[in-house]
C-alpha cells in the first residue's frame, strides 16, 4: 500500500489525467458514483486536512483582514461587475451568462487545497480561503440572487451553503484530530504517503463529477466544446488577473492561493436551487468545469512560478 501511495505522489499529475479520462470513458462508473459525491467530498477534505495539519491551516487573527476582503472581492464584487457588463450587453438572460456569474459567485472548490499542494503553494493559506469563502457565501450570494431571480429560491441556496460549511468543519476537524494523534511529527516518507493518498482521493472524485459529459459528447459534441471553452476562459482568466493584480502588492505572499481560489469555484453548490430547464445545460458546464481545474497543475505551473516565484 505504501508503494502505491508513493507512486501516486510521484505521478500526481498523471493521476489527475487518468481521473478525467475515466470520467469520460467509463460513463457507467461515473453515473454510479454521482450519488456518493457528497461522501467523497467529505473524505477528500478529511484526507487533505490529515495531510496539511492544523498548524498549517490556522492563520493569525490578522489574516482575517486580507482573507475576508479577498472573499468579498472574489465572491461579491467580481460577479456583480460581470453581471453588470453582461446586462449592458443584453446577454444577462443567456445560459452562458448564468454560468459565468454563478462560477464567479461560488466559493473555492473543496479540492483547491489539493491543487495548491500540487503547485507547491501554501496549502494552509488555501485552507483558510476555502473555509472563509464557504462561511461567507450565504451573505455574499444574496445580492447575486436578488439580481438573478431565475436562480430559484434563495433559501435553498443558502441552506446548501450552510450544509457545505458544516461538512467542511466536521471533515477537516476529523482530519486534524487524526493528524495530531497518528502523525504528530510525520517523517518524509509519511508525508509522501499522505500526498499520494490525497492525490488518489482527488483523482477519484472527478470521475463522478464528469458523469454528464459522456452522453453530451455523443449527442452534441459542438455544444460540449463551447461549454469547455467557456470553462477554460473563466477559470484561467480569473487566475491570471488575480496573479497580475497581486504579484507586486502587499498580498504577494498569498497571491498564489487567492488566484487558485479565484479560478477554481464550487459551482455545484447552486444546483439545488436551479429550475429544471436551466439544470440540463449547466450540468454539461459543470462537467466541463472540471477540465480546467484538474488540468491547472499541468498547464499553469509556469504562470504561477512567473507571478510569485523568482522567474
Amino acid at each position: 500500500m505504501r508503494s502505491l501511495l508513493w507512486l501516486a505522489s510521484r505521478h500526481a499529475r498523471a493521476c489527475l489525467i487518468i481521473g478525467l479520462l475515466a470520467g469520460l470513458l467509463l460513463p457507467g462508473l461515473a453515473a454510479t458514483l454521482v450519488p456518493w459525491l457528497p461522501h467523497m467530498v467529505a473524505i477528500l477534505l478529511t484526507v487533505t486536512a490529515l495531510r496539511i495539519g492544523h498548524r498549517a491551516a490556522m492563520g493569525a487573527v490578522g489574516d482575517l483582514r486580507w482573507g475576508l476582503g479577498a472573499v468579498v472581492a472574489l465572491q461579491l464584487v467580481v460577479p456583480l461587475v460581470l453581471l453588470g457588463l453582461l446586462t449592458l450587453a443584453e446577454l444577462n438572460q443567456t445560459p452562458a451568462a448564468l454560468a459565468i456569474v454563478l462560477a464567479c459567485a461560488a466559493p473555492a472548490i473543496t479540492g483547491s487545497v489539493n491543487l495548491a499542494l500540487l503547485l507547491r503553494l501554501d496549502a494552509g493559506r488555501m485552507m483558510q480561503i476555502l473555509v472563509l469563502g464557504t462561511a461567507a457565501f450565504p451573505l455574499t450570494v444574496l445580492p447575486v440572487l436578488a439580481l438573478m431571480p431565475q436562480l430559484g429560491d434563495p433559501a435553498q441556496v443558502i441552506l446548501s451553503a450552510l450544509k457545505l460549511l458544516l461538512i467542511i468543519v466536521i471533515a477537516t476537524g476529523t482530519g486534524f484530530i487524526l493528524r495530531k494523534h497518528l502523525f504528530p511529527r510525520p517523517s518524509e516518507d509519511q508525508i509522501k504517503a499522505l500526498d499520494g493518498l490525497s492525490v488518489l482521493a482527488f483523482s477519484f472524485i472527478v470521475v463522478g463529477l464528469m458523469a454528464a459529459l459522456n452522453p453530451a459528447l455523443r449527442s452534441d459534441p459542438v455544444l460540449v466544446a463551447k461549454w469547455a471553452l467557456l470553462a477554460f476562459a473563466i477559470s484561467y482568466l480569473l487566475q491570471l488577473f488575480t496573479l497580475l493584480a497581486l504579484r507586486r502588492s502587499p498580498l504577494r505572499n498569498v497571491a498564489g492561493p487567492l488566484a487558485m481560489g479565484a479560478g477554481n469555484r464550487n459551482i455545484a453548490i447552486f444546483l439545488v436551487a436551479l429550475p429544471a430547464e436551466i439544470l440540463g445545460p449547466l450540468m454539461i458546464f459543470i462537467g466541463c468545469w472540471q477540465l480546467p481545474m484538474y488540468l491547472t497543475p499541468m498547464l499553469l505551473p509556469r504562470l504561477y512560478r512567473w507571478a510569485i516565484g523568482n522567474e
